[in-house]
């Protein structure tokens, strides 16, 4: 990526989709080609989170928005997992797409639960968005599914919004869909417990 360009743009895929959770300049839909998004897991979270892998025939929907001034250290903070990688050459100026950094993932077997407020704000990005086919083309691109957890009336994920019936309808009909465990709000005690000692 060139470090010369003042109005470089990310582009986002899971949480930055909601607009509701950052104020980044110009969000516009957009597209990106080669990479698929995956739920990762890492040793320093005890819950799992949206990454991309390249991955040639697949085409991810989400949105770009700028970075004022080049400064990306609000949103290096906000992705402090991730490292930047460089699309620039699928966009018309300097473009980065965050990807887990490999050095902190750990195997699918580490089993960290998909929080459901997370899921939520993710799912509600991409229907405000893009309306009922963007919540579809969410879950048909999203890869490594596991354990749910409810923490929906508690949410812990810190940039939780409220959720409209007709999204949580959209997200609890596809998690049926998809057969995926759902473990149920009381659980969530023990994941306060091990943030809290960690």
């Amino acid at each position: 990526m060139t470090k010369t360009d003042p109005h470089p743009q990310f582009f986002g895929y899971g949480s930055l989709v909601n607009l509701a959770t950052h104020s980044y300049a110009d969000p516009t839909p957009a597209t990106l080609t080669g990479w698929r998004r995956v739920w990762c897991h890492a040793r320093t979270r005890p819950v799992a989170f949206l990454s991309v892998e390249p991955c040639p025939k697949t085409t991810l929907h989400g949105i770009t928005a700028g970075v004022p001034n080049a400064n990306w250290d609000a949103l290096d903070a906000r992705e402090n997992a991730y490292l930047r990688r460089d699309v620039t050459a699928q966009f018309k100026t300097d473009t980065a797409v965050y990807e887990a950094n490999p050095e902190h993932t750990a195997p699918p077997s580490t089993g960290h639960p998909i929080l459901l407020s997370y899921l939520d704000v993710v799912v509600s990005g991409y229907t405000s968005l893009m309306g009922d086919d963007g919540a579809a083309h969410f879950f048909a691109t999203t890869h490594g599914w596991g354990p749910i957890l409810d923490d929906r009336d508690a949410p812990l994920y810190p940039r939780s919004r409220p959720l409209a019936v007709k999204t949580r309808d959209i997200v609890d009909d596809a998690i049926a869909a998809l057969s995926v465990l759902v473990r149920p709000a009381k659980d969530a005690r023990l994941l306060v417990d091990a943030i809290r000692a960690s």
